[in-house]
């Protein structure tokens, strides 16, 4: 039995936080140290704990990280995008290598879990998810990784993509995608049947990316939300992006609002740059569940991006307009339990039982972290520092 107690941290509140660690779980949390016996004590210093970040929407298949750097290249289309992207891809390093480098990237900064889009196609078939199952792999234990079948080049348009879509999910997809089923595939009604009949049949998550703009952007949500209540897919189902929730007003806005409570269906938002993009609080107050993920990193989408959940959370804050404490933590609830709960990770949390896995930052609480976004991470993996962790806090000394 390995007994570890850390001291003088703090939680997400600011307030003091002592942690008892037994086998790699939390045994006990609390504001004064635990009577340790025959423990290892480690002094946090002060730190600011937090249990790791999770990115919820983020495409490993398509980065560039353990590649060279590639200048962006514009497009003036959706169909040119993909044309570029393909070409790009084609003359890359494998995808495995270059998903185990962002992975790596991620865990760095405290990633522990991700939902990962992957392309699936009647071009790729099942290639690209594949090479990403393979680098998932070697990650296992370390980070939790959900995968998409993603239908980037449209499910109706691409001919053959609904099979491979099954295929996919019938492989170990966990989570069936879709993607702007009426301004890319020209065909809403067909995709919205082929995605959810996929995950009625064999019990997938739905995840779809919604770049459509305005109230037709709105009408399509009202229709994912409707089927998602009529199969009873309450927790399981997601949009990705729902631009148009931040091009209405405030009366659509709280219509539709309702209706993704009542069905149980989650957005998922980045704060892209150039984009309206759907009002967090107003979501959240309504009884929405919103969380966040990189979405592309240094890729043919955009060159920006470096896997860094707490500074999605700042981006996310900077760009709603999130001042208050309460607020920044907001943001930080998005890129960590809100994701989680999505996810269905068990176990997550700083919570007596859960793994002691959490993140150690030089701040003096979670609204200031998502503020400032602290370059040191401090990692610990079921109860032992590992990484810089190890030189930082790896001394210890008996209990008292």
């Amino acid at each position: 039995m390995t007994d570890r107690v850390y001291i003088n941290a703090v939680g997400a509140d600011g307030n003091p936080l002592c942690m008892h660690v037994r086998d790699g779980r939390i045994l006990t949390l609390g504001a004064e140290p635990p009577a340790a016996g025959a423990a290892q004590v480690t002094d946090l210093c002060g730190h600011l704990v937090l249990p790791g970040f999770v990115d919820g929407h983020i495409h490993l298949d398509k980065s560039f990280v353990g590649d060279r750097w590639r200048p962006h290249r514009p497009a003036a289309s959706l169909r040119e995008r993909l044309a570029i992207e393909k070409e790009e891809l084609a003359a890359a390093p494998p995808i495995e290598g270059r998903a185990d480098a962002l992975i790596a990237q991620a865990a760095a900064f405290g990633t522990v879990a991700m939902r990962c889009h992957v392309d699936v196609d009647a071009t790729t078939e099942l290639s690209n998810l594949r090479a990403v199952m393979a680098a998932r792999e070697k990650w296992r234990g370390i980070v939790d990784i959900e995968l998409v079948a993603f239908p980037q080049a449209g499910v109706m348009s691409c001919p053959g993509t609904a099979q491979w879509l099954e295929a996919a999910v019938r492989e170990g997809a966990e989570v069936v995608g879709g993607i702007d089923p009426s301004t890319l595939d020209g065909d809403a009604e067909g995709q919205l049947d082929c995605v959810f009949g996929i995950a009625d049949r064999l019990g997938a998550k739905i995840d779809i990316h919604l770049h459509e703009p305005g109230e037709q952007g709105v009408d399509q949500i009202s229709r994912i939300a409707a089927r998602a209540r009529a199969l009873g897919l309450a927790g399981r189902v997601a949009i990705s992006h729902a631009y148009a929730l931040g091009d209405v007003g405030p009366r659509a806005l709280e219509e539709v609002a309702r209706k993704l409570a009542d069905a149980g269906v989650a957005i998922m938002t980045n704060a892209p740059g150039d984009r309206a993009f759907p009002p967090v609080l107003a979501l959240i107050e309504a009884g929405v569940r919103v969380f966040t993920g990189n979405d592309n990193i240094q890729d043919c989408w955009w060159p920006y991006g470096n896997g860094d959940m707490l500074q999605r959370a700042m981006l996310i804050g900077y760009r709603s307009g999130l001042y208050t404490d309460g607020e920044l933590l907001t943001a930080l609830r998005m890129a960590s339990h809100a994701g989680a709960e999505v996810l269905g990770l068990e176990g997550y949390g700083l919570a007596p039982g859960n793994e002691a896995t959490f993140v150690a930052l030089p701040a003096p609480n979670g609204a200031a972290a998502v503020a400032a976004v602290p370059a040191q991470r401090l990692l610990f993996r079921k109860g032992e520092p590992v990484g810089d962790a190890v030189a930082a806090f790896g001394a210890v000394r008996p209990a008292a």
